[in-house]
């Protein structure tokens, strides 16, 4: 497992406009340090904003406990899934396994084609994206995989993150 970080720009202001410094030119600099074959083998990158102070007490909306079982749950379902497979969770998968227990629904389908279509995915891309949308799927507890997981799996991607970070 990777779990890597950084700042949104040189200075890590990014969004705040009266605290960064940064022009195009840092912003552009600083994303090409991180290169697509890189980013590509990356699951999920997630763009996290600072919580305003006020913010920091409130309660929030799963507790630990829950997100714990939630994850227990999913990964039971992954594991009953993929025994005959001899694999244990949706990360395993190749690309055959992928093909025999992922089943999306209509707006899946289209969700994966649209994203196909625009050339926002290579292969291994769209790979790992299904994985984490059939992830998303067993935490619900669903046994297709929907629009909203295949979604929520693309927007996941660095490509989604990176733009994101632009229009800031």
């Amino acid at each position: 497992m990777l779990i890597a970080a950084t700042n949104p720009c040189p200075c890590g202001y990014a969004g705040e406009r009266e605290r960064c410094a940064c022009r195009e030119v840092d912003l552009a600099r600083h994303r090409r340090r991180l290169s697509g074959p890189l980013l590509d083998r990356i699951d999920l990158l997630v763009h996290v904003e600072r919580t305003a102070a006020n913010h920091l007490a409130d309660e929030p909306s799963l507790s630990s406990a829950q997100a714990r079982e939630q994850v227990i749950e999913a990964r039971q379902r992954q594991a009953r899934r993929l025994r005959a497979d001899g694999v244990l969770v949706n990360a395993q998968m190749d690309a055959p396994m992928l093909r025999r227990h992922l089943r999306l629904d209509e707006r899946g389908e289209r969700v994966m084609a649209r994203a196909r279509e625009r050339g926002l995915l290579s292969a291994r891309g769209q790979h790992r994206a299904l994985r984490v949308a059939r992830t998303l799927a067993d935490l619900r507890g669903r046994e297709r995989v929907g629009g909203e997981q295949v979604a929520r799996a693309l927007a996941l991607r660095a490509d989604a993150g990176f733009s994101q970070r632009r229009a800031v």
